[in-house]
């Protein structure tokens, strides 16, 4: 379990792709409120990538909950991961995370879109439950956002995060594409649900099980057979 101390600097795990060329392709990882990077290793998660001989190089983050207040999450996936990343010269780079890991993407995606090229989110956490219902009864794209306080952040989000309900906005360059997978027992389902409606087919995949880490290796596994990410040649 994460300790909560907030550090200057992101502590990572980072695995290296086994190709001839060096990968043009970083898998940036989030873990949930209570996990570690070391968790996803444990879970079979880096053997998963390495077995499909996909093309990419993979950074996991310990973004516990420590860095979420004040949105500092953002602030050190950029200054430390991300910036760092587009100097070093990899061509594209995906946010990808597991519950809270799934809301830090979104929150890094909505500040600096422009600066990554998709999101796979796990079972994402999505912010409180009364807002969450007070959209699922419209659904996304009828949901009316109204006047937002700036320290009202799970409604800024879900405001930026409606864009993927309108074509015109779904496409631009600072909203990257989008997948979403979730348990059909989980108890975000019903939220993740909200978010899946509005996105292509091919975007959302769903696995039995609840929040727990048997789904989520599965929806893993399913993200990195399809052909979103190169292999090694």
């Amino acid at each position: 379990m994460s300790t909560g101390i907030v550090k200057s600097k992101l502590d990572v795990i980072e695995d290296a792709a086994s190709c001839k060329a060096p990968a043009e392709v970083l898998i940036v990882l989030l873990p949930g409120a209570y996990d570690t990077p070391a968790d996803f290793v444990k879970q079979g998660f880096v053997r998963a990538l390495r077995e499909r001989q996909i093309a990419a190089d993979l950074v996991i983050a310990d973004t516990h909950m420590g860095y979420y207040p004040e949105g500092l999450v953002v602030q050190r996936l950029h200054d430390d991961i991300v910036a760092p990343a587009r100097k070093k010269g990899y061509r594209q780079i995906w946010m990808t995370g597991i519950s809270l890991g799934g809301y830090g993407s979104l929150l890094y995606a909505k500040e600096h879109g422009a600066d990554i090229d998709g999101m796979f989110l796990m079972a994402p956490f999505l912010g409180n439950r009364s807002l969450i219902a007070e959209i699922a009864k419209t659904g996304l794209a009828d949901w009316k956002v109204g006047d937002i306080p700036a320290a009202d952040y799970d409604r800024l989000l879900w405001s930026w995060i409606k864009g993927y309900s309108d074509p015109v906005y779904a496409g631009k360059p600072d909203r990257p594409p989008l997948y979403i997978g979730y348990g059909t027992e989980d108890r975000f389902a019903g939220s993740n649900q909200i978010i899946a409606k509005v996105l292509p087919a091919e975007r959302v995949t769903t696995t039995d099980g609840g929040h727990e880490w048997q789904p989520w290796q599965r929806l893993w596994a399913s993200f990195l057979d399809r052909s979103v990410l190169p292999r090694c040649e």
